[in-house]
């Protein structure tokens, strides 16, 4: 079975190999790690920042007889809560339960040290369909910081509370929130039979909602979000060698778009959606190349002997970074899509692999080796400094958000795999976990329209 170039890997006994990875069964061997359940995943703060801001987000009172499908209060409370920026007062200590400014008994408030208040009421307007309308007051002003009304359908209750939570977010901390986009990753389920049954999933940025995307008895790997969050690419091996698929995650209508001879891998999405990165084999060697998804016309980036893989287009679509042992080791390369020779990006540190821009092009996030651990640095592309801000020993696939403020990766805790997220600074840490077994591969996916056709930005 071919096989993708990809770094980091394992071996057959789990550990990390520094053998040329076509020679490995690398994908294949990915997966047998540990048996894979459940792809509902939970979330646990594991460090937070300091000051977080009191607030109460009470329930919104319910203009209607049948029971809603969503407690939008909830969804907002637990949102502001996770991004360890807030502290939010539980329901059963508030003292009333308002629904707008005019019912406030902003003392009440101040008496609990609730710097901001957060309430609203939904309406029926149809079968299915609401009204939402809240408010985010100043409790020690007694003043209406943000008000707003949006429409939502029942389907779209949960995303329409994302939505709230990401302007109470940015009202207060003064920066762009990520509570309504999606995340991307792969588990695998070992079967009775001794197989492996691998899954692509999309869910809610608070793991909630997990979608199935495809399955397979081979497996699954590289899940990349196209920039308008309507489709995936990823390889599969579903036909017992890897070919590039893109598949959209509304319909799941899907094409294949690479299945040359060798290795077909890493796709990486052009930021304006028309072209493809991706790595292959066909002339001989792993290579950078471009595909024109219109067309299928390629154009091939890097001509050389070492392995180029895992490329990814800087913001402003004019330029690549791949993964190259060009220099004997794993280390990151930038080359301009008009001409030129590759240059070397990173030189701290023996081992550089998987980096992706910040959604400014200023940093770079990617795998790095301290010691003997791997763990996930940003690399600031103007004074040149790494900051490490994992823990390891084994941390892979870093994506940011697209906000450019938290990370999430792959990591390995106790022989499992799961998701954990760190903000750039380093001072908010979450692990994302399933119920059992290893989930890895993560992309998360870029701000999307939201169901009022307006965007959390």
């Amino acid at each position: 079975m071919q096989t993708v170039p990809h770094y980091p890997h394992r071996s057959l006994s789990g550990k990390r190999s520094w053998t040329r990875p076509w020679l490995l069964l690398i994908a294949a061997v990915a997966w047998l790690w540990s048996p894979l359940a459940p792809a509902a995943l939970s979330i646990e703060i594991t460090e937070g920042a300091e000051g977080v801001l009191p607030v109460a987000v009470v329930p919104f009172r319910h203009l209607g007889s049948a029971p809603l499908p969503q407690d939008v209060a909830a969804v907002i409370r637990n949102d502001l809560a996770r991004s360890g920026r807030f502290e939010t007062l539980p329901e059963k200590a508030m003292p009333t339960q308002p629904a707008g400014r005019g019912e406030v008994d902003f003392q009440n408030w101040r008496v609990l040290r609730q710097d901001y208040l957060v309430v609203g009421e939904i309406a029926d307007l149809a079968p299915r369909r609401y009204r939402l309308r809240f408010e985010l007051l100043d409790v020690y002003k007694g003043e209406t910081i943000a008000g707003y009304e949006l429409e939502s359908s029942a389907a779209d209750l949960r995303a329409s509370a994302h939505h709230i939570a990401d302007i109470v977010y940015e009202k207060l901390i003064g920066e762009p929130s990520v509570f309504a986009t999606r995340i991307a990753y792969v588990t695998a389920t070992r079967l009775g039979d001794g197989k492996t049954r691998s899954s692509l999933y999309v869910a809610d940025s608070d793991g909630y909602g997990a979608q199935r995307i495809v399955s397979s008895n081979e497996p699954l790997m590289s899940p990349a979000w196209s920039p308008d969050g309507r489709r995936l690419a990823y390889v599969s091996f579903e036909r017992g060698r890897p070919a590039i698929y893109v598949q959209e995650v509304q319909s799941g209508r899907r094409r294949r778009v690479a299945a040359f001879k060798g290795i077909n891998g890493a796709p990486a999405w052009s930021p304006d959606g028309r072209k493809l990165a991706m790595t292959l084999s066909k002339d001989g060697n792993p290579d950078i190349y471009l595909m024109d998804l219109a067309t299928r016309k390629l154009t091939r980036v890097t001509r050389h002997w070492a392995i180029d893989t895992e490329a990814a287009f800087a913001p402003d679509g004019r330029s690549l970074v791949f993964t190259s042992d060009r220099g004997g080791r794993p280390q990151i390369y930038r080359v301009r899509l008009d001409g030129g020779r590759p240059e070397r990006v990173t030189w701290e540190g023996r081992y550089n692999a998987r980096a992706s821009f910040s959604p400014d092009g200023r940093k770079l996030v990617m795998v790095t080796q301290v010691g003997q651990d791997f763990r996930i640095g940003v690399l600031d592309l103007a004074s040149g400094r790494l900051d490490v801000l994992s823990d390891g020993p084994l941390d892979e696939s870093p994506s940011f958000a697209p906000n450019g403020r938290i990370l999430i990766y792959a990591a390995e805790r106790g022989n499992r795999g799961l998701l954990a997220t760190v903000s750039v600074d380093g001072s908010v840490k979450q692990r994302l976990a399933t119920q059992r077994g290893d989930v890895r591969e993560p992309a998360w996916s870029p701000i999307e329209r939201q169901p009022n056709g307006e965007t959390t930005k």
